[in-house]
């Protein structure tokens, strides 16, 4: 299956709904042909100065047919942008959801997650309504149109036939050559110039000084001037694609006239020849036909847009699925956690070095336990309001007198002390308001106040000084006035563990030799074999 239809199939789109966009669609431009060929028969038949009476279903049907054509196309954009939009709000779910469960969502760049779930669904849900819908209707429309003038002038149906071919294949193949340049160097260049955005604006501090704020801005100004010079190249064949229409359309016209004159003949017509209201529909018919091929140029584009952000799609939840599993004592596929039975010891810990698959367990715990088990990432958001409000997100009941116990047993007392307004201080920025081990801590008293019966922390000492890393790592690791009471299970990612804790289960994902006892405990349950393997 390609990148577009697996990205498309994240939309969720009703058949239902799409059929009745395109009925609406087909209703519109049928209502806008229909009324063409009226009209000229309405015209050439009032010259010849008929009874009146002869003319009355005729402006009655052309009043019907004008007013039709507003109806249904407002019945059209309503179904096709109502079909867009749900599908839109399904990807976006859809994604998050992958995202928020796949193992190797933290390794993706921030510009990429943004501008993935943000402009590139948006892509995907313009295919819908640029794409998908107009072609179908322009399709049937296409085919009524010279089937129609087949009926008078089979000749001048051929022609109308190779001009609509022209301006309904020729002009989107110019169009999607056109979006492709602009599309494949430019939207990674706007990829670029997010990732550099976002990194100056998060990190302008440090980077400033680090002496490379200035280095981050020009990064992101040569990925705009990227972005424009792949657009500017691609002006060419986007202006031939532009002049395809207009030239098929006069093309086709006079066709039809040359080939209606000749039938018409210098008398005025020869018996079951061409008779004047025939002449006038042959030649205005045309004009209304080639509305229809009017949006297949965009169309093409928005197919080469959604295959390319497909492909971005496509890529990043493949990025963030699970690539890495570990199993343990010698077990296969997802049974890993199931070995790593967390329930028969109150309190665990994970060790070894990056990349070893700390916090795929961790993730994959997660999941295992479902509602039972709270994940504490390591980056896991501060949001921009207060500190009480940032520490209720775990649960909405938490007062202040609460947060403020919380807040003193994982080491900030001080520090809330020195704020002006306490727990109701707002952290401006979110986490740029506190340093690193401060923003630890924080996250720390979230899961204090959280009432999971398993918590799951990754690497909760990060950033902070050795020894105060080591006594928070006791603290969450014994059961005896530690931070988490007996009836609680924790379990610890972390790079390095302290000799002394009370953890009564420990695993090393980084030793070869997993049957080598560990120097600082022989007390401890240990995991007699594990394999890593890598998921294609």
């Amino acid at each position: 299956m390609s990148d577009l239809r697996r990205a498309l199939a994240l939309l969720e789109l009703s058949p239902r709904r799409i059929a009745s966009a395109v009925a609406a669609g087909v209703a519109t431009l049928g209502s806008a042909l229909a009324l063409a060929a009226l009209s000229a028969w309405l015209i050439t038949r009032a010259w010849q100065m008929p009874p009146v009476m002869d003319l009355t279903v005729a402006v009655v049907a052309v009043r019907a047919l004008g007013i039709s054509r507003g109806v249904f196309r407002y019945l059209e954009r309503l179904t096709t942008h109502d079909a867009a939009l749900r599908g839109t709000t399904a990807a976006r779910t859809r994604i998050y959801e992958q995202l928020a469960s796949g193992d190797g969502a933290l390794a993706l760049r921030r510009g990429d997650v943004l501008a993935r779930t943000g402009a590139d669904v948006d892509v995907l849900g313009d295919v819908v309504v640029r794409a998908i819908v107009p072609i179908c209707v322009s399709v049937v429309m296409m085919l009524a149109a010279v089937g129609l003038i087949a009926g008078i002038a089979p000749a001048a149906a051929s022609i109308l036939a190779v001009s609509l071919l022209i301006a309904g294949v020729g002009a989107p193949m110019l169009a999607a050559r056109s979006a492709r340049i602009a599309e494949q160097a430019g939207a990674d260049a706007d990829a670029r110039f997010a990732e550099a955005a976002v990194r100056a604006l998060d990190h302008a501090p440090e980077l400033r000084v680090a002496g490379r704020l200035d280095d981050a801005l020009v990064q992101a100004r040569r990925a705009a001037e990227d972005s424009v010079t792949a657009r500017d190249r691609a002006a060419r064949p986007s202006a031939l694609a532009d002049a395809a229409l207009p030239l098929s359309i006069g093309a086709s016209v006079i066709g039809s006239l040359l080939v209606g004159i000749g039938l018409y003949g210098p008398a005025g017509g020869t018996a079951g020849a061409m008779t004047p209201m025939a002449l006038a529909i042959i030649v205005l018919v045309p004009l209304a036909a080639f509305e229809a091929t009017a949006a297949l140029p965009g169309a093409a584009i928005a197919l080469m847009r959604g295959r390319i952000a497909a492909t971005r799609v496509m890529a990043m939840l493949d990025a963030a699925s699970p690539h890495v599993r570990v199993d343990l004592d010698g077990s296969i596929g997802g049974h890993c956690v199931r070995a790593l039975d967390v329930r028969a010891h109150t309190r665990s810990a994970l060790i070894g070095p990056s990349g070893s698959g700390k916090t795929t367990m961790l993730r994959a715990l997660a999941r295992e336990f479902g509602s039972d088990a709270a994940l504490f990432a390591e980056d896991a958001h501060l949001f921009d309001t207060s500190i009480l409000e940032n520490l209720r997100v775990v649960r909405g009941d938490v007062d202040e007198q609460q947060a403020i116990q919380a807040l003193q047993r994982v080491g900030l007392g001080r520090w809330l002390d020195a704020l002006p307004l306490g727990v109701h201080t707002t952290l401006v920025g979110g986490a740029q308001a506190v340093s690193g081990g401060e923003r630890r801590r924080l996250l720390l008293a979230r899961a204090l106040l959280s009432t999971a019966p398993i918590v799951l922390l990754d690497e909760p000492t990060e950033h902070l000084d050795r020894v105060s890393g080591e006594t928070i790592l006791r603290e969450l690791l014994t059961t005896n006035g530690g931070l988490f009471g007996a009836d609680r299970i924790v379990v610890v990612v972390t790079h390095q563990l302290p000799e002394d804790t009370d953890a009564d289960q420990v695993i090393d994902l980084g030793r070869d030799d997993a049957k080598k006892p560990f120097a600082d405990s022989e007390s401890r349950a240990y995991v007699d074999k594990y394999t890593r393997e890598e998921v294609v």
